[in-house]
């Protein structure tokens, strides 16, 4: 397996498959029996936690980021003074969605939060909003630009 490092990553893999199932098993089944109730509210912090190992400059890197991962293609469809509005879609979150009604997208929630806390340099928080229509993932991005992060 070829390892190369590209700006704002560490080591980037090259890409395995993995079947749609073998990865519902780790992220529904095993993670619902090792979190419970909880399991929202960790995988944000999770996500975040992700973000603070590769932080990256851009939103063109996250958009990368995501693909590499295999999260999916990230999009950004509004953006404005404090706002953003990102779109998330891949066949493996039409399957999850389609098969699971209460999937979450809270580690990629956090991951982007921490994301464009480092970009924009204030206080930023993320929320999913999985439409099971047109199996995609929507994430509104908040931020307050009188806290700055230095």
């Amino acid at each position: 397996m070829s390892e190369t490092t590209t700006p704002g990553q560490k080591k980037e893999r090259s890409p395995l498959a993995v079947s749609a199932f073998g990865y519902d098993l780790v992220r529904e089944d095993l993670l619902n029996e090792l979190l419970g109730k909880d399991k929202p509210e960790i995988l944000y912090w999770a996500g975040k936690r992700l973000a603070r190992k590769y932080p990256l400059t851009s939103m063109e890197e996250t958009v990368q980021f995501f693909q590499d991962a295999s999260w999916g293609l990230l999009t950004v469809k509004e953006e404005s003074k404090r706002e953003m509005l990102l779109e998330l879609s891949s066949e493996l979150i039409s399957s999850r969605l389609n098969q699971n009604q209460n999937s979450t997208f809270q580690l990629e929630a956090g991951f982007i939060a921490q994301q464009i806390e480092y970009q924009k340099k204030v206080t930023a928080e993320a929320f999913e909003h999985p439409n099971k229509k047109s199996f995609k993932v929507q994430f509104t991005i908040k931020w307050d630009k009188t806290d700055i992060i230095e």
